[in-house]
């Protein structure tokens, strides 16, 4: 097999994994998560394979749908993020000096700042919960995809066949629309892609720390969260596979984007 073989394969069991997380989330029933006083502390076993917690609940069920919840916010965090950073980049590169100043600017200042922190003060104001998760997740990971679009742009709009347009009096808007957006949508997409990981797991760790999403929602940070109280007791398995799966998961996006990468890359696409 050949490097574009061996990720495109790669690619199919990234996907494959991560619908199958999904799937199995929303196809579960509520039964295998309600409360069980019989079955508490469970050691994982056969019938519990990722044990039970101090409510008897499965934690395998809690953690497929705790993947399900947290995998909804990224993707819908993921994807303002990403058409944020497409209209900061057109701006800058599109409505002069002054913008593009501007623009440049703002993307050095939230560059300059830690996204968890930022994330914690704009979710804390908007009052946490999924609004405040996926506006605080939205607003601090648009920067450095901003700043790729910006010079793919700038590279466009000195093209010949953009010149001939604007020659022919095309406006600005049908520019863009014909000739520069079919352009950005690869970079739109991996972008989107490679800002999942980032975005699940930093709504992860607001969560954890009592700043995102509701305890009432089976998200994988509150499910961390309540595990360590229970840890010192020697329930270890209410933390380790939660936090396993939410590591596999991070990753086989993150192997999906890379590998997206490559695969539009010129030099490495004839590999």
């Amino acid at each position: 097999m050949n490097r574009r073989q061996k990720t495109i394969l790669i690619m199919l069991l990234a996907a494959l994994l991560l619908a199958g997380a999904v799937v199995s989330g929303l196809t579960l029933g509520d039964e295998r998560v309600v409360t069980n006083l019989d079955a508490r502390n469970a050691s994982p076993s056969l019938e519990h394979p990722f044990g039970t917690d101090h409510l008897g609940r499965d934690m395998l069920g809690r953690t497929l749908k705790g993947l399900t919840v947290s995998i909804g916010v990224g993707i819908i965090a993921a994807a303002a993020s990403t058409a944020i950073a497409l209209a900061m980049g057109m701006l800058a590169a599109t409505m002069g000096k002054a913008a593009d100043a501007a623009i440049s600017w703002l993307i050095d200042l939230f560059l300059g700042v830690p996204h968890l922190v930022a994330l914690i003060l704009i979710s804390f104001t908007l009052g946490g919960g999924m609004k405040g998760v996926v506006v605080g997740i939205a607003l601090t990971h648009w920067p450095s995809l901003a700043r790729i679009i910006r010079a793919e742009v700038m590279q466009l709009r000195s093209a010949e066949y953009v010149q001939v347009s604007r020659r022919l009096g095309k406006s600005r808007w049908w520019i863009a629309s014909r000739h520069i957006l079919p352009h950005l949508a690869p970079q739109l997409f991996i972008g989107f892609v490679l800002l999942f990981p980032h975005a699940i797991l930093h709504e992860a760790a607001i969560s954890f720390l009592g700043f995102g999403l509701s305890p009432h929602q089976p998200a994988i940070g509150i499910i961390l969260s309540e595990s360590m109280r229970y840890l010192t007791s020697g329930m270890w398995w209410l933390a380790f596979f939660p936090g396993i799966s939410l590591l596999v998961i991070v990753r086989a996006f993150d192997t999906l984007g890379e590998n997206l990468r490559l695969l539009t890359d010129p030099r490495s696409a004839r590999q």
